[in-house]
């Protein structure tokens, strides 16, 4: 069965180095529709309408863009200890011990590092935002990062022993993980590289999912997948590649699951020839966002 982690509670917030901060800010401001809440010389911090204090951030760094870490959040405190050993056991090992956080956000937090050069931070305590309201073609929150992995197996085998997500579907080339109620959190896709493939920001409902790629193309981003409707999950979508070749979805109507959920296996998960999703309107993804989607590998 699929269950709430009982250490984390949430994904918050995706960490990422560009070569271009300014090029950065404008797009994901006047373009994607997110707000600045911190900025240095070096990294801008930005959130959504929802209540997380940052749901991604940007630091300058030469070169193409690379993913510094992905930030969970912690259920209590002593999530941080036992996250911290388990890495450990796992293979693992403590990037940075548990401190207080001294970036924009706050809290205390540990950093982790799986076998793979994957690179996790877990943070308790951090600043929530009271303003808190669904705005129409605005970000909420993140709904999903999406790893690929050269061994789906044993990294998920690492997300379940270190922070108790556990699997909720199972498709040919996709885990699908959760930690809350969302349907996944945490996705892992079966590749020959351990890159980022995707960040997913979910928005208040599917017209801004749709107006967004329409923004996004006026823009001259084009929708490289999408529109269309994913099984697992049953998430509305529309693929990007944006600037400094991120991949960044758009997404609506996350399946809510709770502890009774049947995982499903790959033979639950097949579709009719030609189809990649529910709707069947979209082509399948473009060979320049699978490229893309294997760009962007942790920073070593």
């Amino acid at each position: 069965m699929a269950h709430s982690s009982s250490l984390v509670s949430a994904l918050r917030s995706v960490s990422l180095t560009v070569p271009d901060l300014v090029a950065a800010e404008h797009f994901f401001t006047s373009i994607w529709h997110l707000d600045v809440v911190a900025k240095s010389d070096q990294a801008i911090y930005f959130r959504g309408t929802g209540a997380d204090h940052h749901l991604l951030e940007l630091h300058h760094a030469d070169g193409p863009a690379r993913i510094r870490c992905i930030t969970l959040r912690a259920r209590n405190l002593s999530a941080l200890e036992k996250v911290a050993k388990a890495a450990v056991a796992a293979g693992g090992k403590v990037l940075k011990p548990i401190a207080k956080v001294t970036e924009p956000g706050g809290g205390q937090s540990v950093t982790v590092i799986d076998p793979d050069g994957r690179v996790f931070q877990l943070v308790y305590g951090d600043v929530m935002h009271a303003d808190v309201h669904e705005v129409q073609d605005r970000p909420i929150r993140l709904a999903h990062a999406v790893l690929n992995s050269h061994d789906v197996e044993s990294t998920k085998s690492f997300m379940e022993s270190v922070f108790d997500f556990s699997l909720s579907d199972r498709t040919r080339i996709m885990a699908f993980m959760r930690c809350n109620s969302d349907h996944h959190s945490i996705a892992l896709g079966d590749t020959d590289n351990d890159a980022l493939n995707h960040i997913a920001f979910l928005m208040p409902d599917v017209d801004s999912v749709m107006r967004g790629g329409g923004r996004m193309r006026d823009a001259g981003y084009g929708i490289e997948w999408g529109p269309g409707r994913h099984g697992p999950g049953d998430n509305a979508f529309n693929y990007f590649v944006g600037p400094f070749d991120v991949v960044i979805e758009y997404t609506a109507e996350v399946q809510q699951i709770d502890d009774s959920y049947k995982a499903g296996q790959p033979s639950d998960w097949t579709w009719p020839p030609g189809r990649v999703d529910q709707w069947g309107i979209s082509a399948p993804p473009s060979p320049r966002l699978k490229d893309a989607q294997k760009t962007v590998v942790f920073v070593s």
